[in-house]
């Protein structure tokens, strides 16, 4: 339900590639087409496409959880909602 993980900031976009060509020989001075917008993101939010929850209080909190447990319950298999009704 919650978890602590460790994540690293990394910079996405802006990729310089040298293909070997020289620029002022083939006549482009600058770059064509380019855009070089680098965003630095975490990678773990980034890579699974996380988003930000609402800060909740903790009456807010317990009523979200009952409400989560109540719809998650009967998609469990039969055997499985007693342990897990046992052990929430």
């Amino acid at each position: 339900m919650l978890w602590e993980v460790e994540g690293k900031w990394v910079v996405q976009g802006a990729i310089d590639v040298d293909i070997g060509a020289n620029p002022s020989v083939e006549g482009g001075e600058e770059d064509e087409g380019v855009d070089d917008q680098a965003v630095r993101v975490i990678d773990i939010v980034d890579t699974f496409r996380l988003q930000e929850h609402p800060a909740f209080d903790k009456k807010q909190f317990v009523t979200y959880m009952k409400r989560y447990i109540k719809l998650l319950t009967p998609k469990l298999e039969p055997e499985k909602q007693e342990l897990f009704n046992k052990h929430i």
